[in-house]
């Protein structure tokens, strides 16, 4: 099924934009793939990003927030990079733009999803107790997409590098996935004292 991806803010790209035709803040990007090519480049699917804070929050489901936009930067044909737009006080922002492992872990994931049977409207969904990002494939594809928290169809696909013991590109339910993660961040007893 295709995926719903949501339009972003005409804001935060119009900063995405600017940004990309900076000679400047192209330049000064610690992104060699953008220093180095000529160009054009073109963001394309933007994916609002979510933060979850305290995943083991005992007053119920563990909320997440919107933080910024995500946009995947294409030089023609490949992905060479990412840019992201955050909210400010004074509405979108460019924030920075990044290379590394995340960037063609979003982009491969983001392509097996769309061979999943049902849609789903994709995002991603950062975990910072667990230095893990994952796609967070949203059941509602309607849904406004700064707003709302994991649903019970919604799916998990941690990027790579995913954490020890997680495997990553394999959408794992959120209602599975979430009390894994909850026991990663218990603290081991020590060793002599009682259980």
């Amino acid at each position: 099924m295709p995926l719903h991806v949501p339009p972003a803010p005409a804001p935060a790209l119009r900063s995405v934009l600017t940004a990309l035709g900076s000679p400047t803040a192209v330049r000064e990007a610690r992104t060699p793939e953008l220093s180095t090519l000529p160009g054009p480049f073109e963001p394309e699917l933007p994916l609002p990003v979510h933060v979850m804070d305290e995943i083991t929050t005992p007053a119920g489901p563990p909320r997440t927030r919107l933080t910024g936009w995500r946009f995947l930067i294409r030089d023609g044909d490949r992905t060479v990079a990412a840019a992201e737009a955050m909210l400010t006080a004074d509405g979108w922002a460019f924030s920075h733009f990044s290379e590394g492992p995340y960037v063609g872990s979003a982009e491969l994931a983001l392509r097996q999803a769309e061979s999943l049977p049902s849609a789903y409207q994709p995002r991603l969904l950062s975990i910072p107790e667990l230095y893990m990002v994952t796609l967070w494939l949203h059941g509602d594809t309607a849904a406004d997409a700064a707003e709302g928290g994991l649903g019970a169809g919604d799916l998990l696909v941690p990027l790579a590098p995913a954490p020890p013991g997680i495997a990553a590109h394999r959408a794992h339910p959120a209602t599975d996935l979430l009390p894994v993660l909850t026991l990663r961040l218990t603290p081991a007893p020590l060793l002599g004292s009682p259980a």
